[in-house]
């Protein structure tokens, strides 16, 4: 009888069950999706995030970023929801937190959002002593002022992180965007002010126009089956950091198939977070990407994830040129060139 091959893994410290954790979306608002997702086969949780716009919108500790940033504009308000519309209050969110805590035997992951150095910060701890196993923290900014330097965003992050870090004892990951000048740095940045892993990469949400009201409107967007960019993005970053950072590494974004999960392994992915395909195939899709894991990992002998975590990253490869400009050079130009020419 053969053996079923192991699937765990390790993340922020933490030993899963398997690679299949759940990203922050609005279906963890509710306790029987989360026993629904653990039911199915996810090894962790994230919870959706607690925003820095609810607990401090009004703080003067947020002026380098309203002046300097998305906020700057009228139409802009709209980008995130205003403190009425949020799902939870502060204090409700903790509380979930714990119910969470209490009705899960999988790790709970609190994200909190936001992106400067203010007193939302303190509710990290608060997080912690509402048992959450870990805290992901959601930076999400988009500048807009041209006089912002880069640097004294990426300065703000590292602050972020440093002061979470120094106030907590859980695991941290910090969520990015894919849109710095050198992200590689940045990983570099925030692997050495202390963060336990990165998340890659964090959905970058673009306001629409509304034709019929003329007026500049949220628009959330999923991430499609078969959107092989968003796919290809965390794949090419995970395959370039893997081995260059001490934390741990999450894929998030475009992953919908056993066969997305199984790429984002072998690039370097600790974890694979999904969240558009709960919300677009239901939450029982868990199961159906969990048995083909299983499946191809058989069909193709392997006896564990951790047998090819890492192999096809850039420190692993026979050309690891392929993450880097020279592959872009070629794949433009036509291809792989003809020996010889």
């Amino acid at each position: 009888m053969d053996i079923a091959p192991d699937l765990s893994t390790t993340y922020l410290g933490m030993h899963l069950t398997n690679p299949l954790v759940v990203s922050a979306n609005p279906l963890g608002r509710n306790l029987s999706n989360l026993q629904a997702m653990q039911a199915a086969g996810a090894s962790a949780v994230v919870l959706p995030s607690l925003f820095e716009e609810q607990i401090t919108h009004e703080s003067h500790e947020l002026d380098f970023f309203l002046t300097h940033g998305t906020y700057s504009y009228a139409e802009a308000l709209t980008y995130f929801p205003e403190p009425p519309r949020f799902e939870l209050a502060p204090d409700q969110y903790l509380e979930h937190v714990r119910q969470a805590k209490a009705a899960l035997d999988i790790p709970v992951i609190a994200s909190l959002n936001g992106v400067s150095n203010g007193g939302w910060i303190d509710y990290a701890r608060l997080i912690q002593q509402a048992g959450a196993d870990a805290l992901e923290l959601n930076l999400y900014f988009v500048p807009t002022d041209p006089g912002l330097a880069s640097l004294a965003i990426e300065d703000e992050f590292v602050d972020v992180v440093s002061a979470v870090k120094a106030s907590v004892e859980i695991p941290v990951s910090v969520k990015l965007s894919p849109y710095f000048t050198n992200l590689a740095a940045l990983a570099h940045r925030l692997d050495v002010a202390g963060a336990d892993g990165l998340v890659l990469f964090n959905r970058f949400q673009q306001p629409d126009v509304d034709l019929e009201l003329l007026e500049i409107v949220p628009r959330p967007t999923l991430s499609p089956v078969g959107d092989e960019q968003s796919l290809r993005l965390p794949l090419c970053w995970i395959g370039i950091l893997d081995g260059r950072i001490r934390g741990s590494l999450a894929a998030s974004s475009g992953i919908h198939t056993a066969q997305d999960v199984l790429k984002l392994l072998m690039v370097g992915a600790d974890v694979t977070m999904l969240a558009s395909e709960l919300m677009l195939n239901g939450i029982d899709k868990l199961r159906r990407i969990r048995l083909d894991l299983t499946h191809w990992l058989v069909d193709h002998e392997y006896k564990s994830i951790g047998q090819l975590q890492g192999s096809l990253s850039q420190r692993s490869v026979t050309f690891p040129a392929a993450f880097e400009r020279s592959h872009y050079v070629r794949a433009v130009s036509g291809g792989v060139p003809v020996p010889g020419r």
